[in-house]
């Protein structure tokens, strides 16, 4: 399984993602899920992966093979993000009608998805979820985050304390956050956690980080959080329970 996300503010990107495809008992397996395809100083282009591996891998070699070869259209010469989203799923429509056939006489699951955010010059910064169908959907201001994967466990926090006015440092913590409460109750979401911040109009990806597991600073968010939670609700007011009058006293009463 997967859980990547993907947030966007007034102040920049952040983007995030685990390294678990695989587990079981006896089975586990890592494998990069967020990608840069940027072009300092022009435009920043990161994306996140979900759902079949094969096809996720083919799409990612078919866009740097685009840019590499200098294709008229790729992710460099598209002139903004919504652009370079349909783009992405294009391409995915393309790989799935190569394989689709195959994967379905084996019973194989080929959806897939992907987390598309960044900035290209002229454009304000903007975060894109598209679909194995190829379309795709737009974080806003009042919804400034998408996910795709496993996404229910780290979804409220996101709900609680995100806003587009929240700053891109305090949004790369709560994508922390919003990770580990998902690791800590699905075990087919695991580290290394790999994140990136980028500040709006930088054009630059100045802030990549990488947490493999039993990484001092993970812990550290996971113990200090844990502790958060139960202090808060220890500080709960009790419930005030009333005495619940069954219908046997009410005729008493009446009586």
């Amino acid at each position: 399984m997967t859980y990547c996300l993907g947030i966007v503010t007034q102040f920049g990107l952040v983007m995030a993602a685990d390294s678990r495809t695989n587990a079981g008992v006896d089975y586990i397996s890592t494998y990069r899920k967020l990608f840069d395809f940027s072009l300092p100083g022009e435009r920043v282009i990161l994306m996140c992966t979900s759902g079949n591996l094969s096809i996720t891998q083919a799409v990612i070699s078919g866009l740097r093979k685009d840019i590499k070869v200098q294709n008229d259209i790729n992710l460099h010469t598209l002139p903004n993000l919504y652009e370079i989203a349909r783009h992405i799923g294009s391409k995915t429509r393309q790989i799935l009608d190569q394989d689709r056939v195959w994967l379905q006489n084996d019973g194989i699951d080929f959806t897939c998805n992907f987390l598309v955010g960044g900035q290209v010059k002229g454009e304000d910064p903007e975060l894109y979820l598209v679909y194995s169908q190829g379309n795709c959907i737009q974080a806003t201001a009042e919804t400034p985050f998408l996910q795709i994967g496993e996404t229910k466990y780290g979804k409220p926090i996101l709900d609680r304390i995100l806003t587009f006015q929240t700053s891109v440092e305090a949004a790369a913590k709560c994508a922390l956050v919003s990770i580990d409460s998902t690791m800590k109750s699905n075990i087919s979401v695991g580290p290394p956690i790999t994140l990136v911040m980028y500040h709006a109009n930088s054009f630059i990806v100045q802030n990549h980080l990488e947490l493999p597991l039993g990484d001092p600073y993970l812990a550290k968010i996971r113990k200090l959080w844990g502790a958060s939670i139960n202090q808060a609700f220890e500080s709960m007011p009790d419930i005030e329970w009333k005495r619940n009058v069954s219908p046997e006293d009410e005729q008493i009463e009446i009586d």
